[in-house]
C-alpha cells in the first residue's frame, strides 16, 4: 500500500472520528428530552472507530490519533519515517472534522461555539472541576491502557479478527472515565480539531491534551515491548 493511500485513508478516519464522537457530543449529548448524555457519546467514540477499524485497518492500521501512531512507534510497531506524516494528517483529518460539525451546529440559532464544541479541558473547564494534576494523570493513564490494548489486541498471539472489537470498547471504557475529569481526549487530533474552533481557553489548554497522551502512549509503548521481549527470550 502506498504512503499516499495510507495517509488517505487516515485522514477519513480521523475526520469520521471526530465528526461522529465530538458531533454526539455537540449536537445529541443534551439534546431536549432525547439526549444520550455521557453514555451516549462514549458509544459514539467507540462505535466511530469500531467501524474505521474494519473500514481502513488494512490500508493504513486505522491509527486515527497521533498518540497511537506514537505507540505503535514506541513499541516498534510503526516506522518513523511514516510517523510525522501520520500526524499531519491526523491532525488536518480532525481540523476538517470539526470544520464540518461547526457548519452543522451553526445552523441552529443561538448555537455559541465559544461555550465549549466538546473541547478538552481542566479546571473550571473540566465537565467535573477536575484539577490541572488530575487533567493531567487521567490522560496519562486512559491513553497508556488504550494503547495496552491496542498492542495487545493486534497482537500475533491473540485472537485474529477481534481486534477492532477490544479496541473500540476499549475506548468507550476511556470515555466513561474521563468524561467527567477532561471530556475525554487521548487524542491530540482530536483535542486540536475542536479547539481550533472553540477559540479561546480550549487552546490555551490543548498542551496538555498533546503532552499527556504523548507520555502515555511512549510508556506503553515501552511496556509493550518489553513483554514482546520476555517472549523471545
Amino acid at each position: 500500500m502506498t504512503l499516499t493511500k495510507k495517509l488517505s485513508a487516515e485522514f477519513i478516519g480521523t475526520f469520521w472520528l471526530v465528526l461522529g464522537g465530538c458531533g454526539s457530543a455537540v449536537l445529541a449529548a443534551a439534546f431536549p428530552g432525547m439526549g444520550i448524555g455521557f453514555l451516549g457519546v462514549a458509544l459514539a467514540f467507540g462505535l466511530t472507530l469500531l467501524t474505521m477499524a474494519y473500514a481502513i485497518g488494512h490500508i493504513s492500521g486505522c491509527h486515527i490519533n497521533p498518540a497511537v501512531s506514537i505507540g505503535l512507534w514506541s513499541g516498534g510497531r510503526f516506522s518513523t519515517a511514516e510517523l510525522i506524516p501520520y500526524i499531519i494528517v491526523q491532525v488536518a483529518g480532525g481540523l476538517a472534522g470539526a470544520a464540518v460539525l461547526y457548519v452543522i451546529a451553526s445552523g441552529q440559532a443561538g448555537f455559541n461555539v465559544t461555550a465549549g464544541f466538546a473541547s478538552n479541558g481542566y479546571g473550571v473547564h473540566s465537565p467535573g472541576g477536575y484539577s490541572l494534576t488530575a487533567a493531567l494523570v487521567t490522560e496519562i493513564v486512559m491513553t497508556f491502557m488504550f494503547i495496552i490494548i491496542i498492542l495487545g489486541a493486534t497482537d500475533k498471539r491473540a485472537p485474529q479478527g477481534f481486534a477492532p472489537i477490544a479496541i473500540g470498547l476499549g475506548l468507550v471504557l476511556v470515555h466513561l472515565i474521563s468524561i467527567p475529569v477532561t471530556n475525554a481526549s487521548v487524542n491530540p487530533a482530536r483535542s486540536t480539531g475542536v479547539a481550533i474552533f472553540q477559540g479561546s481557553w480550549a487552546i490555551s489548554q490543548l498542551w496538555l491534551f498533546w503532552l499527556a497522551p504523548i507520555v502515555g502512549a511512549i510508556l506503553a509503548g515501552i511496556v509493550y515491548r518489553w513483554f514482546e521481549t520476555e517472549k523471545k527470550a
